[in-house]
């Protein structure tokens, strides 16, 4: 793959042609996103510019102790314990296709052992805090609208600065009940913030109340959405998304300000600014997401249709959430108890 050139330069022929296959693989076969895709190869990169420089001259001559030296040399440089896991699965992985194509003998990596990443709670907000969010966009006096525009095709309308309150210069207009829409799809849905500005107007089923979501490794799932997201999903289709679309907006369900599909950068961005304006804990889309989940599983929700709800392949990524309850349970007790 091409977007993997700049990265392995340094490398020899073989080992770089090893990369750009190992990387098609994973994007044509595998289907991983793009983000996923470069993850691996930055790992994988670095493992063989590791190995060259301890000598290996072919991909055939990496072995056990080479894989071992350099996630030693990674945690001698500070990194930690998830970023260790990550990569010795990276390795792991490369290792296992390499043996599958004939490029290494034996499976090398197969019995290589990472430390066990600590797997910290999430953050959530309480469901107080998460309608105090909901409420926030609103038409606001005294802002001015950010020089700076959109890293990505000029998503003008909200300031990048960390904390910063979104911009609300046009009022209760069209950009506002994008936000208003774009909070709502997050949090009543849980979906990841690449789902919902990846989500098509063809997606949205208003009848049932449902969105089709295309979640990691090309699967999809429907998910259900509540009266709130309907109110807001009708008041962006009526007087926001007519007011921003433009010849590039094509099928895409949420705008940026200049009329193209709004990008996940942006949309972290109105995430942030709105929490702090709130003045709420930092939050991200990811937050939403977790904030969903937990408030599921505390109102009697199945832990499975959670799982389903999220897309989560393993059901053991959603047990996280079951921690999350008990803890928030504990905190309550601690505080509340006379006998805590």
């Amino acid at each position: 793959m091409s977007g993997t050139r700049a990265v392995h330069e340094g490398l020899p022929p073989a080992m770089r042609e090893a990369v750009d296959d190992f990387a098609d693989h994973l994007a044509r076969v595998r289907n991983h996103s793009a983000h996923t895709v470069r993850a691996y190869v930055t790992d994988l990169v670095s493992l063989l510019d590791h190995a060259v420089r301890m000598g290996c001259a072919d991909l055939a001559e990496l072995d056990l102790a080479v894989l071992r030296s350099w996630l030693a040399k990674q945690r001698t440089m500070g990194a930690a314990r998830t970023s260790l896991a990550r990569r010795a699965a990276s390795a792991r992985t490369f290792s296992a296709w390499a043996h599958r194509t004939g490029l290494l003998t034996t499976d090398v990596a197969a019995a290589l052992a990472s430390p066990r990443a600590r797997r910290e709670l999430p953050t959530v907000l309480r469901a107080d805090q998460a309608a105090a969010l909901m409420a926030a966009p609103r038409p606001a006096e005294g802002r001015t609208r950010s020089a700076d525009g959109d890293a990505e095709k000029g998503d003008a309308g909200h300031d990048p600065r960390p904390g910063a309150a979104p911009d609300s210069a046009a009022g209760d207009g069209a950009v506002l009940l994008r936000d208003r829409l774009l909070l709502e799809l997050l949090y009543g849905t849980g979906v990841r913030v690449s789902e919902a500005c990846g989500l098509d107007l063809t997606d949205v089923d208003q009848a049932r109340r449902v969105v089709r979501v295309l979640g990691k490794g090309g699967r999809e799932r429907a998910v259900p959405y509540g009266v709130p997201a309907q109110r807001a999903l009708d008041a962006w289709l009526d007087r926001g998304r007519p007011a921003l679309a433009g010849p590039g907006s094509g099928s895409a369900l949420l705008l940026g300000a200049r009329g193209g599909r709004l990008n996940p950068t942006t949309a972290r961005r109105v995430v942030a600014g709105y929490a702090a304006a709130a003045g709420l804990p930092r939050t991200t889309p990811h937050g939403l997401r977790h904030s969903a989940a937990t408030h599921l599983l505390e109102g009697g929700a199945d832990l499975r249709a959670v799982q389903e709800l999220l897309g989560h392949s393993s059901l053991a990524s959603t047990q996280i959430y079951t921690h999350v309850s008990v803890e928030r349970l504990r905190a309550a007790y601690r505080q509340a108890h006379p006998r805590a």
